[in-house]
């Protein structure tokens, strides 16, 4: 399986111009995905610069008719003008979803900075080894105490998970309360705007409650001792002006650790302000 996550700027580019095409086309270019987990997508935003409000979830499933869209939106609101608006997270994918979960992460109060209510959007995939989740994700850039809140909330939702997959609820009837797997063994991408050396991010990878897997890196993982490519303030030096940095990775429980064929970095792309990351993972 072939997983890329990229957080896309609402496909705004280097050079400062939006363009959904451009995005699809560097991602196939990297590698024929089966899982494309993409951050910040909006809708009807007109005033993000270069855009023209457009409805970019619509414009990412018509470019990609031969794949599922799922959205995870954060921010859901309203114009005055009455139109909705909405920003967050997809999930892209050809292979068959059994559910999806959409998670609203904790947003403390914190006045002191700008911020905005983020998500985390989980889908679960069958493969032929089974069934695997997928999570991607945006945490808070400003905000250091409501980053710390949304690492310790993802880790609750590992551990639910676990739970769930150790104690299925009971079946009930037909509908809503059929049954349908939520497995521990998961992979979880984000935007994270952490720094590899930030404590948060060991912190995401610290052991849970007895029997749910444990996060890790995956580039740490298929590559132990090599530093973490920048994949921040390569290109776009106007937002980024001083050395680049990595914040977007790739965790994978640690049962699939030994799945894990390659973790790569496009350092060239320059269709969005961060690098994409490809996971490929054996099944």
């Amino acid at each position: 399986m072939k997983l890329i996550t990229w957080n896309i700027q609402w496909c705004r580019g280097c050079d400062g111009r939006v363009n959904p095409a451009r995005v699809v086309a560097a991602a196939r270019e990297m590698a024929d995905f089966d899982v494309l987990c993409l951050q910040e997508v909006a809708c009807n935003y007109p005033d993000l610069p270069g855009t023209l409000g457009e409805n970019q979830y619509e414009t990412l499933a018509s470019l990609l008719a031969d794949h599922t869209v799922v959205k995870g939106v954060a921010t859901d609101a309203f114009s005055p003008e009455g139109d909705r608006r909405e920003f967050g997270n997809a999930i892209v994918t050809r292979l068959p979803v059994l559910q999806v979960f959409r998670h609203m992460l904790p947003w403390p109060a914190d006045p002191s900075v700008p911020s905005m209510q983020r998500s985390a959007l989980e889908v679960v995939l069958e493969l032929p080894s089974g069934p695997l989740r997928v999570t991607t994700t945006h945490l808070e850039y400003y905000s250091a105490v409501q980053r710390a809140a949304q690492v310790e909330r993802l880790r609750d939702l590992q551990t639910e998970a676990s739970g769930h997959a150790a104690a299925p609820p009971r079946p009930g009837k037909d509908g809503p309360m059929r049954p349908l797997p939520r497995p521990a063994s998961g992979i979880l991408t984000a935007d994270f705007n952490f720094r590899p050396e930030d404590a948060l991010h060991a912190r995401l990878q610290a052991p849970l409650s007895p029997g749910a897997p444990t996060y890790r890196d995956a580039w740490k993982i298929r590559r132990p001792g090599d530093p973490h490519p920048p994949t921040l303030g390569v290109h776009d030096k106007e937002q980024w002006p001083g050395p680049a940095f990595a914040c977007d990775f790739i965790f994978v429980t640690e049962d699939l650790a030994g799945r894990v064929e390659d973790v790569v970095v496009n350092a060239t792309t320059e269709v969005s302000d961060h690098q994409p990351v490809l996971l490929v993972l054996g099944d």
